[in-house]
């Protein structure tokens, strides 16, 4: 297989999409963010990277609570308005009619709509050229009952909206199982 170089680059998929949720200025404020990812598992931890110049990351401070909320794929048009327009300038919230609820940490918005919410604290805002990578411990899972299969989270049930970057920048959800992860892999032991 022949490769390409196309220098530096951020891909890397797949992308969840997200909208995390601040309060800014006094009021709940979403924003879409794609580069997030799982970055601890004892203490349970998230990273996201945010612009500087973005208005929700004046709501994220060491200490502050924030929300990680994970949408599906029925959620396509309020996620992507949340990522083009600015809270500075409309109620995103009223815009899209998202329900608000608060867990332990009453600073954190969650939006009911969305099958997964993560409640989180900043612990470490990491400056980097244009973006803070926001390092933030998860307090509190909220998962919709309709997305449980047993004790556990169905990812199926949930239906996870994905973004795709350049050239298609698209939403899109998650595809066919190919194999089973901790198993496929012993065949070549």
């Amino acid at each position: 297989m022949n490769k390409v170089k196309k220098g530096p680059q951020t891909w890397l998929y797949p992308m969840p999409i997200l909208l995390i949720g601040a309060t800014v200025k006094g009021k709940p404020n979403f924003m879409a963010a794609a580069w997030a990812n799982i970055a601890n598992s004892e203490p349970p931890m998230v990273s996201v990277a945010i612009r500087r110049t973005r208005y929700t990351h004046g709501g994220l401070n060491v200490g502050d609570g924030f929300s990680v909320n994970v949408p599906s794929t029925s959620q396509a048009r309020e996620v992507d308005f949340c990522g083009i327009e600015s809270g500075s300038r409309m109620d995103k919230v009223e815009r899209c009619g998202f329900t608000i609820f608060y867990g332990e940490n009453k600073s954190a918005p969650l939006i009911q709509e969305c099958p997964l919410n993560l409640e989180c604290v900043v612990e470490q805002l990491v400056e980097l050229g244009t973006h803070s990578l926001v390092i933030a411990h998860i307090k509190e899972t909220h998962i919709s009952e309709s997305c449980m299969t047993g004790d556990d989270l169905d990812m199926s049930k949930m239906d996870p909206l994905i973004y795709l970057t350049s050239p298609a920048r698209q939403y899109a959800q998650v595809g066919a199982i190919v194999a089973e992860a901790f198993k496929v892999g012993l065949k070549l032991k």
